[in-house]
């Protein structure tokens, strides 16, 4: 028999894992699972309480720092669970609204439709981190986080059928500082400044966590030692400054915006306006079930307006969306209605219907109705919202719900940009009224095309009978001040039920109705002929955002192959073969 190998040679030895160099993306870092799903959870608890109704605006910061810490662990697939959590906590309470107008299922469904792009958000990010040079830059992730954050969030608003921006961060922060900078980036610079304070409000916490756990001569639960290190290699402990750094660099950027030089001046005369909130007789889906029942409220609801002011001191009487449940050009007795509501008034009406061609389908329409003169000009809804107005995939999603069926005639887009032109007697001209029917106010280049085509002033028919007692109706209106400050345009958001509401170019909520009462408004509105930075940077804010983030993850899948053939070449030299 053979006598055993000396215990000196090498192939005696038992095999040991190759050793992961301090920067391996598989090493275990960040807190438990347990935990990230917890934070990830109360993040998007916490963001949409940031959003109207109780908009307490830096709840965002926090919802977004508590899901950058949420996602510190190193592995792909848990990083979209955590995403996911984090997207669902947020948009089943903000998205609620869907459960009210539609069923359970549909609200479902789109809040883990929105929830999935949160999740490409997790895994992402867990990708782009492994690129050394960011890693080990806490500050840099910061930014980093930001870009991919808002990176997401603009893909969401682009699809898919036409996407859907409800909930972008931007939309939190209209009564806050941070609200102005949309003057000089829109949505985009804004959403990137909210996500850029809680992700240094994440790198300061975190930070101050290590330096206790170092402290305490501990390992950090990201695997470094108490001194920043593994192994002899350093792990990027963080300076001694960073923490203040941090959150100085956070307060800065809340406070910078209020440099921004808001101007709420006219600069091409004032517009007098009435709107009229008709209201319905019950919220929810019965709300247009009785024949010109609606009609009639907003009837009744402009010549009310001849309480506050006398025929022909109105420049033009603003109706909501499907203020008129008829399409008075097609009904005799409602043209005669509206064109002697008009006379009374002595000014134009512009009235929310429905066209439907013969051709099939219907039009969501906002006519310019000159008394004794009838339709002088249109706005047809350009981007229908989907599931609302038309019905994708009708067939296959009636097998999980007979609330495809809600929708009978399926909306057609319109193809003109958002611009009514009124001929205001007074002012002895043409004022190109920008228009953008209900849901339409999310998409920011709507309301820009609109602005770049000469309109003066903003005016936003919606229709929220549908989503009784919730928040849809003040979520819109935050999206109409943040509208205001992007284009420097006075907005007037006119609801059937409410809420409605004057907004002044800077932003300022002037007046406001409640919901589901009859009120009218009148408003001298500043008209102004100046494009702000925001509207001539056009679309560029966000390519640069979205380029940004898909170079941020190319970076780290590049870094991340090229250390796995490293922990691979390793372990074939350390079997005494050769590396690949």
């Amino acid at each position: 028999m053979a006598a055993p190998a000396p215990l000196t040679d090498p192939a005696s030895r038992p095999a040991s894992p190759p050793r992961r160099p301090a920067t391996d993306p598989q090493a275990p870092s960040g807190v438990s699972r347990l935990v990230a799903v917890l934070l990830a959870v109360v993040g998007g608890l916490v963001t949409d309480a940031a959003f109207p109704d109780r908009g307490w605006w830096p709840a965002a910061f926090a919802g977004v720092a508590l899901l950058f810490v949420a996602l510190r662990r190193d592995d792909a697939r848990w990083g979209a669970l955590v995403g996911l959590a984090w997207g669902l906590a947020f948009f089943l309470p903000h998205l609620y609204w869907a459960n009210e107008a539609t069923d359970t299922v549909p609200w479902v469904a789109l809040s883990v439709m929105e929830a999935c792009f949160v999740a490409v958000l997790g895994a992402g990010w867990v990708w782009a981190r492994r690129w050394p040079w960011l890693r080990a830059r806490p500050a840099a992730q910061a930014v980093a986080f930001a870009v991919a954050f808002v990176g997401v969030e603009q893909a969401r608003t682009e699809v898919p059928f036409g996407g859907f921006p409800w909930g972008r961060l931007a939309f939190s922060q209209a009564a806050s500082p941070l609200g102005r900078a949309a003057w000089l980036g829109g949505e985009v610079l804004v959403s990137l400044l909210v996500a850029l304070v809680g992700s240094l409000l994440a790198v300061a916490a975190v930070a101050l966590w290590r330096a206790r756990t170092r402290a305490a001569g501990g390992t950090d639960a990201d695997g470094t030692d108490a001194d920043g290190t593994d192994g002899g290699a350093r792990r990027g402990r963080p300076s001694r400054f960073l923490v203040p750094a941090s959150l100085l660099a956070a307060a800065a950027l809340v406070a910078a915006p209020l440099l921004v030089p808001l101007d709420d001046r006219a600069q091409s005369g004032t517009l007098e306006v009435g709107a009229v909130q008709g209201n319905v007789a019950e919220p929810g889906l019965g709300s247009f079930a009785n024949r010109a029942e609606v009609l009639d409220n907003h009837l009744d609801g402009t010549l009310a307006l001849l309480d506050q002011v006398e025929p022909g001191g109105l420049d033009v009487v603003l109706w909501p969306e499907n203020g008129s449940d008829l399409d008075p050009q097609e009904a005799r007795d409602v043209a005669a209605a509206i064109d002697d509501a008009a006379t009374e008034v002595d000014a134009p009406i512009l009235v929310g219907a429905q066209e439907f061609p013969a051709t099939g389908g219907r039009y969501n329409v906002a006519l310019l109705w000159e008394p004794g003169t009838g339709v002088v000009d249109r706005y047809a809804k350009q981007h229908p919202a989907p599931f609302g107005e038309y019905m994708p995939m009708r067939s296959f999603l009636r097998l999980f719900s007979d609330q495809v069926d809600r929708v009978t005639i399926d909306m057609i887009p319109g193809t003109e940009t958002g611009v009514v032109d009124l001929d205001a007697e007074r002012l002895g001209r043409t004022v190109p009224l920008g228009v953008v029917i209900c849901f339409e106010v999310a998409y920011e280049e709507l309301v820009r095309d609109a602005v770049t085509s000469g309109a003066e002033v903003l005016v936003v028919p919606t229709n929220n009978a549908s989503f009784g007692y919730t928040a849809e109706s003040t979520q819109q209106l935050a999206m109409s001040q943040l509208r205001a400050i992007a284009t420097g345009r006075a907005t007037v958001q006119v609801s059937t039920v409410g809420v409605s509401g004057v907004i002044a170019p800077d932003g300022e909520l002037l007046q406001r109705t409640g919901l589901f009462t009859a009120d009218q408004l009148v408003a001298s509105l500043p008209l102004r002929t100046d494009l702000t930075p925001a509207v001539r940077a056009g679309a560029v804010p966000a390519a640069v955002v979205g380029a940004a983030a898909l170079a941020l993850l190319a970076c780290g899948v590049v870094a991340g192959v090229r250390e796995r053939r490293q922990v691979s070449a390793r372990a074939v030299c350390q079997d005494g073969g050769e590396p690949a």
